[in-house]
């Protein structure tokens, strides 16, 4: 028996049936919908927030791991991590980094610098240290993403107040 009216109307192959109410089905409708696409503001509102964790933690990354890589060791030493560690952490902050400036892999990238900041919230607060920094820039990182990116909005959907 085939399928009627609606479902052969929304591109059904015969024989098949739509579920209507499903998740996919549902986000699909909801990034074709023109009212779910961000305004050009709000696009580079997410573009230029997201671009503040992407420069520090890339660029910076980048910076001292190849003019200042000495420091790194020293700081890493003070913070009670092994000198051999420097290197590696600074090339997870950098990879984190720019796995979050692609935008197909942007999504990934926030939870991976979600990690990598958590880690140094925890250092920060072992130390007994200010620890404001790396949530800033997480909080940055997520905002960013989510003024951009319509799949995030639907997962975390903000009430208008």
């Amino acid at each position: 028996m085939q399928p009627k009216g609606e479902a052969l109307a929304r591109g059904a192959a015969p024989g098949k049936i739509l579920v209507p109410h499903s998740r996919s089905t549902r986000l699909r409708r909801m990034i074709d919908n023109p009212a779910h696409v961000p305004s050009k503001a709000m696009l580079w509102t997410g573009r230029v927030i997201s671009a503040i964790p992407v420069i520090f933690m890339t660029i910076g990354g980048l910076f001292f791991l190849f003019f200042a890589p000495d420091k790194v060791v020293e700081g890493m030493v003070k913070y009670g991590y092994p000198a051999g560690a420097a290197k590696p952490i600074l090339i997870t902050e950098i990879l984190c980094g720019l796995i979050y400036a692609i935008p197909q892999t942007a999504t990934l990238g926030a939870v991976l610098m979600t990690a990598y900041l958590g880690g140094a919230v925890a250092t920060h607060v072992h130390a007994g240290e200010p620890f404001f920094f790396p949530i800033i820039f997480g909080v940055l990182a997520w905002l960013g993403l989510l003024l951009r990116d319509a799949r995030i909005r639907s997962l975390l959907p903000l009430r208008r107040i």
